[in-house]
């Protein structure tokens, strides 16, 4: 089976964001933005920008609490583009495009919509939709 050409490509911010983070979220990420299109919106997060994160209920974890505090980070936040924050359902099937890929490649990783793993995305009491981290 011939693979698809390439379809999108980041914008040179989206790639800034995503060289803080880990190779893993790296291979990922630009494995699924040949034919999703999407934008890196935070990688790597220094003290200053989690902890407003956290003051405005962004984040439950204060510095250096969150898997986004690591260098390089163990977290991304990616948005499916042109990025809508009303259309949920195009995050969940963005989620499961990106959870889909990640494990074809053998990279465990945890979705913010799924925090516990168990594709019950109904007994969350804290969405994070653009959130994915390592497995560690």
């Amino acid at each position: 089976m011939t693979p698809l050409p390439p379809k999108h490509k980041f914008s040179e911010t989206s790639k800034k964001r995503l060289d803080t983070c880990h190779t893993d979220l790296q291979r990922v990420f630009y494995e699924v933005v040949k034919q999703f299109d999407c934008s890196i919106l935070d990688g790597h997060r220094g003290k200053e920008r989690q902890n407003a994160y956290f003051r405005a209920r962004k984040s439950k974890k204060q510095w250096h609490n969150s898997k986004h505090n690591t260098y390089p980070s163990l977290a991304v936040d990616v948005a499916p583009y042109p990025i809508d924050w009303d259309d949920l359902e195009r995050f969940r099937y963005f989620a499961g495009y990106v959870m889909g890929i990640a494990h074809s490649m053998g990279i465990r990783c945890r979705w913010g919509g799924d925090w516990d793993g168990d594709t019950d995305l109904k007994d969350q009491t804290f969405n994070d939709l653009c959130h994915f981290e390592l497995i560690t």
